[in-house]
């Protein structure tokens, strides 16, 4: 069996864990990690993997079937996602919501000129996320849909703090708020605002002599990140943070409330929940089927960009149609 070949630019936490997810995927290989960093500074988790720069990828595109990019969303998916759709199949984790619109019409111009399938905004949310929704959604058209993020840490509204002046170190935690969720549970379809639906827990090492009244102040009244949200401010050592909250967990429920019959008289919750240890271990899963069914579609002869909701479930298997059809149909 040819194996799929498979690039990973970006080695941080996302990229270490598409590393090792690939060892559990028998129809894959490692080619290769791209850093923009030496790459003779890069030691990897597995054994034998070769690191190159960046640079070298435009020599390898004969040689890498789907290129996964794991860097952030925030400066390095809009600048590297184009580059990449030009060479190579690719799948990312875009995240930024509001922004997911434009960059797909913008990576989707590029794929069908290289004739190439890029999967954007794969992951959990958006990725496994949005499929629930959409389901839920086309099965209850009549019925409101709620998310829930956590508990878990948000690795974006940790960094927000970390720029922070006279922030040493921190992490921040986004925790549903129990009461809303029983609420959409029985089926009330109430609204929410931001406030009510979720609260947010701030774990900080300040460096020595900063004005810890000040910090806390600027994060709870951080627009975008804090404002909105009650918000809890904890003080903590460096050593307390490595030891309790050194993790990267997350999770959540995706919810839609929908009532049928002729008078709307039956009430019908569905319910997706994700409970994870590992934020970006399970992110990488979910990309690297995602990387499989890019090669599969182009191997069909098929182009541009496409979400998660765009691509039948089968491709993402490594079984084959007839395997699913007998064990999980």
């Amino acid at each position: 069996m040819r194996k799929i070949k498979i690039g990973i630019v970006g080695y941080g936490n996302l990229g270490k864990s598409v590393e090792l997810g690939i060892r559990q995927n028998k129809d894959m290989e490692l080619v290769g990690i791209f850093t923009r960093r030496d790459p003779t500074s890069i030691i990897t988790v597995t054994e034998g993997a070769v690191v190159y720069h960046i640079d070298d990828a435009k020599k390898m595109t004969d040689q890498i079937d789907v290129m996964i990019l794991c860097g952030g969303s925030a400066s390095d998916i809009p600048e590297q996602g184009p580059l990449f759709a030009s060479m190579f199949n690719t799948v990312d984790a875009y995240d930024n919501h509001a922004k997911i619109a434009d960059y797909f019409n913008e990576i989707n111009k590029i794929a069908k000129e290289s004739e190439k399938v890029c999967v954007i905004s794969s992951g959990w949310d958006p990725g496994m996320f949005s499929i629930n929704r959409l389901y839920a959604e086309a099965i209850l058209p009549e019925g409101s849909t709620y998310t829930f993020w956590g508990k878990g840490i948000s690795q974006g509204h940790s960094d927000a703090i970390r720029r922070v002046e006279g922030v040493q170190d921190a992490k921040q935690y986004t925790i549903p708020i129990e009461s809303a969720i029983e609420s959409v549970k029985k089926g009330e379809m109430p609204e929410f605002t931001t406030r009510e639906k979720h609260r947010r827990e701030c774990f900080v090492v300040a460096k020595e002599g900063a004005d810890k009244a000040r910090i806390k102040q600027e994060i709870i009244s951080m627009p975008n990140y804090f404002a909105d949200y009650d918000t809890e401010v904890h003080f903590v050592s460096e050593q307390e943070l490595q030891e309790k909250h050194s993790g990267l967990p997350h999770g959540g429920l995706v919810i839609r409330s929908g009532k049928t019959g002729l008078q709307e008289e039956n009430s019908h919750t569905i319910e997706y929940k994700l409970s994870l240890k590992s934020n970006p271990d399970f992110t990488a899963n979910v990309i690297i089927a995602y990387a499989r069914a890019a090669y599969r579609l182009n191997q069909e002869g098929i182009s541009g960009a496409k979400t998660v909701v765009d691509i039948a479930p089968a491709y993402l298997s490594s079984k084959t149609e007839e395997e699913i059809r007998r064990s999980i149909i």
